[in-house]
């Protein structure tokens, strides 16, 4: 607080003086924490924003299981649609019935940080394939440490960097891509950083491919997004890069990945 003095002065001549404070501009901070084992722990603080943003999205199903990875904000992301999410470490997978999940999702480079994943890939599957809903986010190429989906195809190091690189719709009739929500190119509009990383290579024909795209003057790359029915389930691998959209609040990702989320609760497809 700054303080100030004014002088009053008495027709008698006496002389008196007050103090007053002015009030200081508060300004709430947001903490942000850089941590790595091979530099010191560094934390920085910017100002804090509230963002809110106007959204239209459709939801189906309720209850999310979410095997944890490297660490990533998109159960958050998830509550902030509505979806109760469990979140599901080594323990909680072997003492849970899979069934009560709609869907269950692996947070980014799950299949690099837990040498248990692969213990339940047998779990896993026959979850999806008594129809389950099986979404596994992207690890990285080099150090996977299990076995992903039902059909074979491998991790590659392919990435769109551009987050404007144009997206085409390779299977604009697929579910994926108008239930319960109609995916237009809007929904690319806006994301931040980059679009896809870790993409599907060497893919299995069960599986379905749904976009194409490509950094500019590269080759283009189907891999960011691909579904396998199994069973009477779903298995989605995606390299999209949701962790990074959701928390910066960006529409279509939501409303894509509620599509993804929805893929078992529509009978027809």
């Amino acid at each position: 607080m700054d303080a100030k003095q004014t002088v009053l002065q008495s027709g008698n001549g006496e002389i008196s003086y007050s103090y007053y404070e002015e009030p200081k501009k508060v300004t709430a901070k947001q903490l942000h924490t850089i941590k790595y084992d091979h530099i010191p722990n560094i934390n920085y603080f910017t100002e804090a924003v509230a963002k809110f943003v106007p959204l239209q999205i459709k939801t189906a199903g309720k209850r999310i299981g979410y095997i944890i990875g490297a660490g990533d904000k998109v159960p958050e992301s998830l509550e902030q649609m509505g979806y109760e999410v469990t979140l599901l470490t080594e323990k909680e997978m072997a003492r849970n019935n899979l069934k009560q999940f709609d869907a269950i999702i692996s947070g980014v480079r799950a299949f690099n940080t837990n040498d248990w994943l692969n213990k339940y890939y047998d779990k896993l599957m026959n979850y999806v394939k008594e129809g389950g809903n099986y979404i596994v986010q992207y690890s990285q190429a080099n150090n996977i440490r299990g076995k992903i989906g039902p059909y074979t195809f491998n991790v590659a190091s392919k990435r769109i960097s551009d987050e404007n690189a144009a997206v085409t719709f390779l299977q604009p009739d697929h579910q994926v891509l108008n239930f319960p929500n109609k995916i237009t190119q809007d929904d690319f509009k806006g994301w931040i950083q980059e679009r896809s990383l870790y993409h599907a290579g060497n893919i299995d024909s069960n599986y379905t491919t749904i976009l194409r795209m490509n950094d500019p003057g590269e080759n283009h790359d189907d891999g960011s997004l691909i579904i396998a029915r199994y069973g009477k389930g779903f298995f989605t691998y995606t390299g999209l890069a949701f962790f990074r959209e959701l928390p910066a609040g960006v529409p279509g990702a939501y409303r894509l990945f509620a599509n993804i989320i929805a893929l078992n609760r529509k009978k027809e497809f």
